[in-house]
């Protein structure tokens, strides 16, 4: 198993965690139906600790979902070849030759003007 296969179940996982805990929290913000009234009684009661937890955890887990990401740029296998391109390689000469053009049945010649 390599290491990017490693480093790429780990950014699955986290990044699952991290989709279950931003649906679990609950809307801090109304939207359009707190700038009407309707939103104001809602966040009155609730758990503090709770949406803490899930707001230090959302944060933990993007940020641990990044470095992931960055680190398995680390762990890619890059082939051990040139990295430079081929297209811009002068040196690269192809030998191909050019198409002959195809024969016709009617090879006579051209007629030539009178004058």
């Amino acid at each position: 198993m390599s290491t990017f296969t490693i480093f790429l179940a780990l950014i699955v996982i986290v990044a699952f965690l991290l989709i279950v805990v931003i649906m679990v929290q609950n809307p801090k913000g109304g939207g359009l139906s707190s700038s009407f009234g309707g939103g104001g009684t809602q966040q009155l009661g609730g758990v503090k600790k709770t949406t803490d937890f899930l707001d230090k955890s959302t944060w933990t887990l993007a940020t641990l979902l990044l470095a992931l990401i960055l680190l398995s740029n680390v762990a890619i296998n890059r082939g051990g070849g040139s990295s430079e391109s081929k297209a811009l390689d002068l040196d690269a000469t192809t030998s191909q030759p050019l198409p002959t053009p195809a024969k016709t049945t009617n090879d006579a010649p051209l007629p030539t003007p009178a004058k």
